[in-house]
């Protein structure tokens, strides 16, 4: 039971990365772009979310909370300035959707790795970190102990970082701007049909930029959390390559949720138990590397049976990674 317990526990920890990508992403493709730069901007929230406390903490701050909030801005707005710069070639330019995102995802992974190789390798200590102080708070149940220690429910519900909790109630609050707002329903317009939606006034460039770079700077949040809490096993530490792969299954993600917040939820969960099953559940005779690939594996099987169930729910929004021109309306 303990095993299971833990296991699970494994799984929602690592499913909020994947969440926060996923959730970032839908919102985005709502407004009818495809963004494929999902891992560059992972990448980019990430070196950003690290190196603005680390020179905090060199410069004398020693604050933890303002560190925090710190490493929260700056995966914000450097992932947020990564899809700013997707939406100025693909809104206003037209460039190609998927020729725009690969270039962001190849910009942003070498941007990462550029940058915490090169301040790692300048500090005596070798590595880019921050204090165990900030770690703590990046990594620390944010619910008193009693809670914590409740059996069985305890470490299930409360024993999670303030991150897990963040991707969630993102989550239900996309959720509901979605389906119960006007600006939601007006900005899931614009990805159906722009230009009905420029016909009735919408303009659909305001509502495509500012679901772009909100999505992008909400992707940034998932590179922060590997950062911080997961990367390789070590939190708080810039590992190389430590995104690894994690954009490219929320980009994968979003259709197997079908484009749906609440299914996102769900889904992440499923696969961050997926990315963990081989240090609770081993099998002798299968190779550790075969556990490495399973979420893939899954991901193409899911993805070709969303593809197979032609039904209406199960579509992306009919205009996704087409540019709009208005003069064609």
């Amino acid at each position: 039971m303990n095993n299971l317990i833990n296991f699970l526990t494994a799984g929602v920890l690592a499913a909020a990365p994947l969440l926060f990508g996923v959730l970032g992403e839908l919102l985005t493709e709502k407004s009818g772009n495809l963004n494929l730069g999902v891992e560059g901007m992972m990448f980019m929230g990430g070196i950003a979310g690290i190196v603005g406390p680390y020179y905090y903490e060199k410069a004398g701050g020693t604050n933890p909370y303002v560190a925090l909030l710190i490493a929260l801005v700056c995966a914000l707005v450097c992932a947020g300035l990564g899809a700013l710069v997707f939406s100025v070639l693909t809104i206003t330019l037209r460039a190609n959707q998927n020729v725009t995102g690969l270039a962001l995802t190849m910009f942003g992974t070498g941007f990462g790795n550029y940058f915490g190789e090169a301040i790692g390798h300048a500090d005596p200590s070798g590595f880019l970190s921050v204090s165990t102080s900030v770690k703590s708070l990046f990594n620390s149940p944010v619910f008193p102990d009693p809670l914590v220690n409740l059996p069985v429910v305890g470490k299930l519900l409360f024993s999670h970082n303030f991150m897990v909790y963040l991707a969630v109630i993102l989550a239900v609050i996309l959720a509901y701007f979605l389906g119960r707002t006007r600006t939601g329903l007006n900005l899931r317009s614009v990805g159906e049909s722009p230009a009905t939606a420029d016909a009735a006034g919408i303009s659909v460039t305001k509502y495509r930029y500012l679901a772009t770079v909100i999505g992008g700077a909400i992707t940034g949040l998932g590179g922060l959390y590997l950062v911080m809490n997961a990367a390789a096993g070590v939190g708080g530490a810039w590992v190389h390559d430590c995104i690894d792969g994690y954009g490219w299954l929320a980009v994968a993600l979003v259709i197997f949720a079908v484009w749906s917040p609440k299914r996102a939820l769900w889904c992440s969960l499923i696969f961050g138990g997926l990315a963990c099953m081989r240090y609770y559940y081993p099998i002798s005779f299968i190779p550790a590397s075969i556990y490495d690939i399973v979420p893939y594996i899954v991901t193409a099987v899911v993805l070709v049976f969303v593809s197979l169930k032609r039904s209406r729910s199960n579509q992306p929004p009919e205009s996704l990674g087409l540019s709009y021109f208005r003069e064609e309306r």
